[in-house]
Order: C-alpha cells, then sequence, then structure tokens
C-alpha cells in the first residue's frame, strides 16, 4: 500500500545569529543549492515582522530569478532578531511524466523556500525549526515506499535523494552550521532512510 506522501524538511542551527549575521548565514546557505538550469536565481521573497500571524511588510517576486547576493541586498534593512525571511528558489528533479503511455520520467524545476528565523520572531521558533529551514514540498521525489518501481525509475529517485544529500553535505562543510535534521511531519530523521536508498545495489 503506497504510504501518504509528506512535506520535507532539512533544519539547520549556526553558533549564532545575532541581526548582523543572520541574512549572510542564509546567504551562504543559498550558495549551495543547485538551481534549475530552466528557471535560475531566486523568483520571490517575503519579509515577516514578529511570527507568521503578522502580515508581510515586503513580498516581491522576480522573473527571471536573481541572485542570491541580490535577494539578500533586497531585505538587509529589515534585519531584525524579530523578523523572518522567506527565498523561493527551484532545482531540477526527476518526476513521473504526465504521459500515461509507458513509464517515462523527466526533469522539471521544483520549488524550494528558505526561512529564515530571527531569534526572537515567532517566540524563538527557531529552537525547534532552525535558524534556517529548507522546504522541499513533498517528500515523493525521495521517497517511494509502497510503489513497485521499474529500474529506471528507481535509478531516477535515487539521482533525486544523492542531489538532496550533496546540498545539504554542501551546507554542512562550507557554513558552519552546528546541527542539521532532515525531517518530515511523520518522521523526525529520514537522513538514514534517504542514504540507505541512495546506497541500494545500483
Amino acid at each position: 500500500m503506497a504510504r501518504m506522501a509528506d512535506s520535507l524538511y532539512l533544519s539547520l542551527w549556526f553558533p549564532s545569529f545575532r541581526e548582523g549575521e543572520m541574512l549572510t548565514r542564509a546567504l551562504c546557505v543559498l550558495r549551495q543549492f543547485p538551481s534549475s538550469s530552466l528557471r535560475e536565481g531566486i523568483t520571490y521573497l517575503s519579509v515577516h515582522p514578529v511570527s507568521w500571524a503578522e502580515p508581510t511588510v515586503l513580498e516581491r517576486r522576480f522573473n527571471p530569478g536573481i541572485s542570491p547576493e541580490e535577494a539578500v541586498d533586497i531585505t538587509g534593512e529589515f534585519a531584525h532578531d524579530d523578523f523572518a525571511f522567506v527565498f523561493e528558489a527551484f532545482w531540477d528533479l526527476w518526476l513521473p511524466s504526465e504521459d500515461e503511455h509507458g513509464d517515462s520520467w523527466v526533469q522539471r524545476p521544483v520549488a524550494v523556500r528558505f526561512l529564515v528565523h530571527g531569534t526572537q520572531f515567532d517566540d524563538g521558533i527557531y529552537t525547534d525549526d532552525g535558524h534556517v529551514e529548507v522546504d522541499f514540498g513533498l517528500d515523493t521525489s525521495f521517497v517511494q515506499e509502497g510503489l513497485e518501481l521499474s529500474p529506471v525509475a528507481e535509478q531516477h529517485v535515487r539521482n533525486n535523494v544523492a542531489r538532496l544529500i550533496t546540498f545539504s553535505n554542501k551546507v554542512e562543510t562550507h557554513c558552519a552550521i552546528t546541527g542539521r535534521v532532515l525531517w518530515s511531519e511523520s518522521e523526525e530523521n529520514l537522513a538514514q532512510k534517504l542514504i540507505a536508498k541512495l546506497q541500494q545495489t545500483q
């Protein structure tokens, strides 16, 4: 029986996240992200004061997308510890084709959101969700339990997992984080399961 789709997140913590460094640390994470070749750059940003329940003070969309450096520069004046920021970008993942004939997969741009939490934002939500929380959307691109997949489909899923693990490892290597957890609402830590899938016999 196929499992229900779930949202997948990567929570990241840093040794400190003061007003003067929060966007610099977020920029490092954004720089590690393998942006889509079809929808490059940051395509959306928003600035949120105090809590998620409050209206935004800034929202902008970009087509074509802008560089992470430009996006961070736009939001720089709002770098306060009771603010949060959302940046949206796309990456290319293998997905089942909408063609009903055959077992064909295609690479498509998929949206990813980066949520940057000031330490006083929303009653210190960063303690649970991370200073930076990466929202990958539904996990069906990475976890296909309960489904009978062809060898080709299995390879595409493993390719998606490899991209995810590579991104997470680059953040750990280059961004001086002190903690990271890959999780979904139904399972607290998915990293070992995804790594096991990646290491399955090719």
